[in-house]
């Protein structure tokens, strides 16, 4: 198994500040807009991107909540190890919201797909958006697109791509992994 360095963390810190100032420009104080991250691997990139909005830039209200899709997947049932749920933590209204939806890696959009479906259980946003920090452009199976993308990169099947955060890995990388 070979491994490769997309980003390293010097890299990993200019995406994340360059996606704030994009959500910005786009969101301004975020009075309507309320940041989601995915579980598992989305939260470590939505605290980041969170808190870069509250330190750095001066965000005063921004609204941070985590969103479990394990059970809206499609691919669900197909595991034979039994699935471990994540905690939903949504503690603010939906309704009539601008949703960004974030997550680290979008691989075939099934997640997308499943965070639409599990997101209606909370109220009809006005509009979603999506925000990865990783965007693998030819393995999608479904007709999603991120709105913010970190880095697109050209991978086969075969390869992993690894996000690894120093709040939970020790450190701020990619790796592209040969299985």
């Amino acid at each position: 198994m070979s491994q490769k360095v997309l980003l390293n963390a010097k890299e990993v810190n200019i995406i994340l500040h360059r996606l704030a100032c994009q959500l910005i420009e786009k969101h301004n104080d975020f009075s309507n807009t309320v940041l989601i991250g995915l579980q598992p691997r989305g939260v470590f990139l939505a605290d980041r991107i969170a808190k870069i909005l509250k330190e750095d830039y001066k965000v005063k209200d921004i609204k941070l909540g985590y969103l479990d899709i394990t059970f809206y997947r499609d691919d669900f049932r197909r595991s034979e190890k039994p699935l471990e749920a994540n905690s939903t933590k949504i503690d603010f209204i939906v309704e009539d919201k601008n949703i960004v939806f974030i997550d680290d890696v979008l691989y075939s959009g099934r997640s997308i797909r499943a965070a639409l479906t599990a997101i209606q259980s909370f109220g009809r946003p006005n509009e979603i958006e999506l925000l990865t920090l990783i965007d693998r452009r030819f393995s999608r199976h479904l007709p999603i697109q991120p709105d913010y993308r970190g880095r697109q990169v050209d991978v086969i099947n075969s390869e992993k791509v690894k996000v690894n955060w120093k709040e939970h890995d020790a450190e701020d990388s990619v790796y592209l992994i040969d299985k």
